[in-house]
């Protein structure tokens, strides 16, 4: 059997786990934010928390381990195409997102509120400008 094709297809698996979990978070601070009771305040920090712990980032590590191998295994085939390195720069830019998603975890855990209602629901959709053009390159390769 192809070991590529087993690695590309837990590395989808574990890059739709991964992007539930972002997708998520970010509607949760969403909410947090719009919270003005305690318990619905200590819900949030929990879940919060979970998805980050439990989901997010084993996901997101299995998804850059599995990318890297596949890397690897085809580094003479994928070294030279630009579309690859515009997908390794917004992968990153991606495992960014999610530490600064931390970052603001952190500041929830602590009774503090770092932005706006607003500024939570336009940051919710920078996922998906990631997401969009990781998927093209990863499916057409255009250059």
């Amino acid at each position: 059997m192809n070991i590529y094709l087993w690695l590309k297809a837990f590395h989808l698996i574990s890059l739709i786990a991964w992007f539930a979990g972002i997708f998520y978070l970010p509607r949760l601070f969403v909410y947090h934010a719009a919270a003005e009771d305690q318990i619905s305040k200590d819900r949030f920090k929990v879940m919060e928390i979970k998805l980050l712990r439990i989901i997010m980032n084993p996901a997101m590590i299995l998804t850059v381990v599995l990318g890297i191998w596949m890397l690897v295994v085809n580094w003479a085939a994928l070294s030279g195409q630009t579309w690859i390195w515009v997908k390794i720069a917004l992968v990153l830019g991606l495992v960014g997102y999610q530490h600064f998603c931390l970052k603001i975890t952190k500041a929830f855990a602590r009774d503090e509120t770092p932005y706006s209602e607003k500024f939570f629901r336009l940051f919710n959709e920078i996922p998906v400008l990631i997401l969009v053009p990781v998927v093209l390159l990863a499916i057409i390769k255009p250059f």
